[in-house]
């Protein structure tokens, strides 16, 4: 059975599995519609579980200008 809600590491497991079995679906029928809402919830799941902080403004500069290709 797949959670409504991911709040273990199991139950994140189990919806990584379903939406494995889920990728090939097409859009807007129940299985695309299945995929759909278990990626949001896994997704809700990885910001809640596996934050990422946002860089200081330094690193934000020195990875702009590393994109764009400007020297210091």
């Amino acid at each position: 059975m797949i959670p409504k809600v991911i709040e273990t590491e199991k139950d994140y497991q189990i919806t990584l599995a379903r939406i494995e079995d889920l990728m090939d679906a097409e859009p807007r029928t129940p299985e695309g519609k299945e995929l759909e809402m278990l990626s949001a919830l896994a997704g809700l799941y990885e910001e809640k579980q596996y934050p990422i902080a946002l860089p200081g403004p330094v690193e934000a500069i020195k990875f702009r200008m590393d994109q764009m290709g400007p020297r210091q």
